[in-house]
């Protein structure tokens, strides 16, 4: 009889309805913090199950835990546990060595801001692009001003390099943490920051050399001797220069 039950096809397929228990029933209730140290100094770091999903530094919410937990309950509607661990390779990401390796948990955003924050990823270190490259990359070209707004609210800065977004006219702009440690965090990833900002004051925002142009930032423009200023790529196209197909530059 036992044998014959086991064997019963319906009795099978209920018992493939039965659904395993989650293995950390308060891991799907809260979300976990703790302290870490990073490039800005020491950072708060809230975390779920599918990764990173809030970054603050100290200053910026007062060195008040309670704070920092108020802000993530607003922003993701559940509470924060805290712990001593941190996510694996954390620290190192922070830095710029793997940050897309770390996972990030971005369900709070719309698809347009969760757009907008993947093309950001894809901008190396040492480089950056301005609002309009990521505008295009998400193929919405005249969404400049929303793509601001939505790396204004990026919730994983670091991670998530909004501070290697700037201006169209070559200046480096706004951050989340201030223009001060925006300009701090690019110098400290090797960014060619005197040289974009020298070519701004004379209105170039591109640079041409042996047939190509780029952005200044661009692994091949800081390679080059003797690169040519252009204000727009149009211009560049004009006096010969083929736009870079790695840092694939418009307008």
């Amino acid at each position: 009889m036992t044998g014959d039950y086991l064997d019963d096809p319906l009795s099978i397929e209920l018992g493939n309805l039965v659904a395993t228990p989650p293995r950390d029933l308060a891991g799907a209730l809260f979300g976990d913090w703790t302290r870490v140290d990073g490039p800005l100094g020491e950072l708060y770091v809230a975390f779920t199950d599918l990764g990173v999903s809030y970054i603050r530094t100290v200053e910026s919410v007062e060195d008040d835990d309670k704070q920092f937990e108020q802000r993530y309950h607003d922003l993701f509607q559940r509470p924060l546990r805290r712990t001593s661990a941190a996510p694996v390779g954390l620290q190192k990401a922070l830095r710029g060595q793997g940050a897309r390796d770390v996972p990030v948990d971005l369900r709070v955003l719309t698809p347009f801001e969760r757009d907008v924050l993947t093309a950001t990823r894809e901008i190396p270190t040492g480089q950056t692009r301005p609002y309009a490259w990521v505008a295009r990359a998400i193929g919405r070209p005249k969404a400049v001003r929303a793509v601001g707004t939505a790396l204004g609210n990026n919730p994983v800065p670091l991670l998530i390099p909004c501070h290697r977004v700037t201006r169209s006219d070559g200046q480096l702009g706004q951050y989340v943490f201030g223009a001060e440690l925006k300009e701090r965090l690019l110098r400290a990833e090797d960014t060619n920051v005197d040289e974009v900002l020298t070519l701004a004051k004379s209105r170039f925002v591109y640079v041409g050399y042996d047939g190509v142009v780029c952005y200044p930032t661009c692994t091949r423009a800081r390679n080059a001797k003797d690169p040519k200023g252009f204000r727009s790529v149009a211009a560049a196209e004009i006096a010969g220069y083929t736009p870079c197909d790695i840092c694939t530059p418009a307008g």
